[in-house]
């Protein structure tokens, strides 16, 4: 039995422009252009943006925190032309596509290097994945009360 492992990126036809995109909404497709932007946004979701003007851009390409280390590190795409491959779908009004995995970026974004393991997705602390501490209390400790000492000898009354 052979079995055959692809590893070209998922793609169904000629890549569309990045202008295009909204015209294949529902279809599994190619779209190629220039990443202008990469936006890390609070929720931890990193939004690569197809022109110079973020809002208006009729697509965009969307990482979530949670598939960055399958991707790699997007910041590295900016100033790049890209490829991404995957469904085209629609959300608040312009095209995107989601990126899961690696293998979904042609073009210059073919090969990403992977994530600094310093890299903080939701940059909520201090965490590094490459180090380890202990947690720390949530509040000081009380100190324990100690018996009254008394004096050893103890005076007589005058009386």
């Amino acid at each position: 039995m052979i079995v055959i492992v692809a590893t070209m990126p998922i793609c169904a036809g000629q890549c569309v422009d990045h202008t295009e995109a909204s015209q294949h909404i529902g279809e599994v497709r190619c779209v190629s252009g220039k990443i202008y932007h990469v936006n890390q946004l609070e929720s931890g979701v990193t939004v690569l943006s197809f022109c110079p003007d973020s809002p208006t851009c009729p697509f965009a390409a969307v990482v979530f925190a949670r598939n960055l280390k399958n991707v790699g590190d997007v910041r590295e795409l900016q100033g790049r032309r890209v490829e991404v491959h995957g469904k085209v779908t629609e959300y608040e009004g312009r095209a995107e596509i989601i990126i899961d995995h690696a293998r979904q970026l042609g073009g210059d974004g073919a090969r990403l290097p992977p994530l600094p393991k310093e890299y903080d997705v939701e940059k909520k602390g201090h965490y590094s994945a490459g180090t380890f501490s202990l947690p720390h209390a949530s509040h000081p400790a009380a100190k324990k009360k100690q018996a009254p000492s008394y004096p050893i000898e103890i005076p007589d009354d005058p009386d």
